[in-house]
């Protein structure tokens, strides 16, 4: 499989390229965000490691001016920096996955199997479950076509569960990916937010969409409930 490695670091790099190379890939290199969208218009990859600070365009802008061309070679963003608002940048620009460094390397070989079992798939930019529209880029957010007003945090934490409709997810996993490592609070912060996410999403409307998984966590409906959700 041919892989693509986007590092503007010469020691990352080669380390890169070596350690793919001994896995079994066959590697190509790209130093510069104008060189990485060169080489993936004139090649096919399995997969795109992509470093988010590279030489203009940013590894954020690569991913965005794939995704516009209509090309969706499985993307893992590779950076050093490692805060949740990052994290959500990068998947909004629609990258697959995201790894910070420092990395172990067994973490980014699983990684890279995952990456590439991705077949390349149109993934939308705006998101949509049932009537529910979000827009990542903008921070809007429809239901049923109406706009509805909703906090930074909340937006995120319904962002979060709309990337996984029908799934029930966790408060531990939504404190893991929607709040920054360095946070120490309780889970019950988690019940905030998805109250505040309730009240901007189904107070006014025909039927709830979000519903409480009784010790375990909140799932994002696609259709209404048999029987009222859980409280």
């Amino acid at each position: 499989m041919r892989l693509l490695v986007v590092e503007d670091e010469p020691k990352m790099a080669d380390f890169l390229s070596r350690a793919l190379t001994r896995a079994g890939y066959v590697v190509d290199v790209a130093t510069t965000g104008e060189e990485a969208l060169w080489a993936t218009k004139e090649n096919d990859y399995a997969g795109v490691l992509l470093d988010g600070m590279i030489p203009a365009p940013d590894g954020f802008e690569v991913c965005r001016r794939l995704r516009r061309r209509d090309q969706w070679v499985p993307v893992m963003m590779l950076t050093a920096r490692d805060a949740i608002d990052d994290r959500v940048t990068g998947l909004d620009a629609g990258a697959d996955d995201y790894l910070t460094k420092p990395f172990d390397l067994a973490e980014l070989f699983a990684r890279v199997r995952a990456l590439v079992r991705r077949a390349p798939e149109k993934r939308p930019t705006i998101l949509r479950v049932a009537e529910l529209e979000l827009d990542p880029a903008t921070h809007i957010v429809l239901r049923a076509g109406q706009r509805v007003d909703i906090s930074t945090k909340a937006f995120a934490v319904l962002e979060y569960l709309m990337r996984k409709p029908e799934q029930v997810v966790s408060r531990t996993e939504l404190l893991d990916n929607v709040w920054d490592v360095a946070y120490e609070g309780g889970s019950n912060v988690v019940d905030v937010y998805a109250g505040r996410v309730r009240d901007a999403i189904d107070r006014s409307f025909d039927w709830p969409m979000l519903e409480t998984v009784r010790g375990v966590g909140y799932r994002l409906r696609s259709s209404p409930p048999d029987t009222p959700p859980g409280v």
